[in-house]
């Protein structure tokens, strides 16, 4: 008899253990709790004004999706302050955490949730990555594949060299600043040199590996003669946009921004792409994925195209620039 009692106490030990280890194996990954309650991770890369409109205007989309900080929505927000490894180790915490979904903004953040979500099921929503293909993070813009959508800023290029050559009737070389390691700026290059020389237009490019090589990029530029430099959405160089307007102020040519927060800090102009809307968009693709409504692996990574032209006026006039004919529409903005 008391053989056959430890025998049976065995037995519910070890079923008792089993489940106590699955249990502590599972993950809410993409879907709310029972209680409907969630939390999310954030990662951004750096602090920029794009990057900061991005993460408002998520907010705004998972809360417009039925997802609101401080009632049924937790939000671990963690600025990579342009680092990779902190990106890495934030999104690393964050799956050990088994967040029910994580967010990257912009394409160092997104690579860096991807890579260490890859294989689970805690899904991954995406913004401010120009080409999600090229940074390897989807399969493809159709079927992201992996866990793992968003949307996509796609860089109106060619209307921003129109822009330029419309300022600038005169000018032969436009000077771009990038980083080798980033692949929306990669990207970026090769489309706009293909573009360039169709509106007249030499491209000088100068490659960083990181933020503390933009300053005497910039100053590269300008000593190979640009008439002008032109701004991607290269986080390095966005995230020191004071040192690349020095350069460009004391040199006299302009700075063309890649959207309406860098013209209001000091570029000339910009065809301009809306941050919060962006931003927005991917909370609203997010807040589907939680509610299990879509799994983001079959999720089409949305893009968005349409620009505005913005300039800064008191820039304009310090350079002894007029703004255009055809860019009467464009909006003034400023600080």
């Amino acid at each position: 008899m008391n053989k056959l009692f430890k025998k049976v106490m065995v037995g519910v030990v070890s079923v008792a253990m089993v489940a106590g280890f699955t249990a502590g194996c599972s993950s809410n990954g993409g879907s709310a709790s029972d209680d409907g309650k969630v939390t999310v991770g954030v990662i951004q890369y750096a602090t920029h004004p794009s990057l900061d409109n991005c993460y408002e205007g998520f907010k705004q989309g998972l809360e417009a999706g039925g997802f609101k900080e401080g009632e049924n929505l937790t939000i671990e927000f963690q600025n990579a302050q342009g680092d990779v490894a902190n990106a890495d180790m934030a999104a690393k915490n964050m799956v050990s955490k088994k967040d029910n979904l994580i967010a990257g903004i912009a394409t160092p953040a997104a690579m860096s949730a991807y890579a260490a979500t890859k294989g689970g099921d805690i899904p991954v929503v995406f913004t401010a990555v120009s080409d999600p293909v090229s940074a390897k993070i989807v399969q493809s813009m159709e079927k992201p594949g992996d866990n793992c959508t968003g949307t996509a800023d796609v860089l109106p290029l060619e209307a921003q060299i129109k822009m330029i050559r419309s300022f600038l009737p005169d000018a032969k070389k436009i000077g771009i600043l990038y980083t080798t390691s980033e692949p929306n700026s990669v990207s970026h290059l090769e489309k706009f040199k293909q573009i360039a020389p169709n509106y007249g237009f030499e491209v000088e490019a100068v490659g960083v590996t990181n933020a503390s090589e933009v300053a005497a990029g910039a100053q590269t530029l300008v000593s190979k003669g640009v008439n002008c430099i032109n701004n991607f959405t290269d986080n390095n160089v966005v995230d020191n946009l004071s040192t690349v307007l020095k350069a460009a102020n004391d040199a006299k040519i302009p700075v063309f921004g890649s959207e309406e927060e860098q013209v209001k800090n000091g570029c000339l102009a910009s065809q301009s792409i809306d941050y919060v809307a962006l931003g927005k968009q991917t909370g609203e693709m997010a807040a589907k994925i939680l509610k299990g409504e879509e799994k983001a692996s079959d999720m089409a990574v949305q893009e968005v195209t349409e620009s505005s032209p913005v300039y800064n006026k008191e820039v304009m006039e310090t350079l002894g620039l007029t703004l255009p004919q055809d860019l009467s529409t464009a909006t003034a903005v400023s600080k």
